[in-house]
């Protein structure tokens, strides 16, 4: 996810930018291989210092928080009538900021 001017930035996520690093640096980023507490990396392995790829905010989410849509405890995926996501709900990562909090 990069930053352009003139688009502006969720609020849920500008928090994020003023904290020191996103809590979901505490998993293994399944996009770009980042190790755990390590900061993301562009396709030119350059290091990114914005927020997490969004596949890694997913999996931080998933590994820590239930999921109040489909019921799932924590490291379980999502679902949708018993078809599995690739992603989490959007209620997810709100219950995973707010266990982080």
């Amino acid at each position: 996810m990069t930053t352009r001017s003139g688009a502006p930035m969720p609020k849920e996520l500008q928090h994020w930018m003023r904290a020191k690093q996103h809590p979901a640096r505490s998993v293994d980023c399944p996009h770009c291989k980042a190790v755990a507490r390590r900061p993301c990396t562009t396709p030119s392995k350059r290091r990114q210092l914005e927020l997490p790829h969004p596949q890694r905010v997913s999996a931080w989410a998933q590994a820590f928080a239930c999921c109040p849509d489909c019921q799932v405890t924590p490291e379980v995926p999502c679902h949708d009538e018993g078809r599995a996501r690739t992603t989490v709900h959007a209620r997810r990562y709100q219950e995973a900021e707010a266990t982080a909090a």
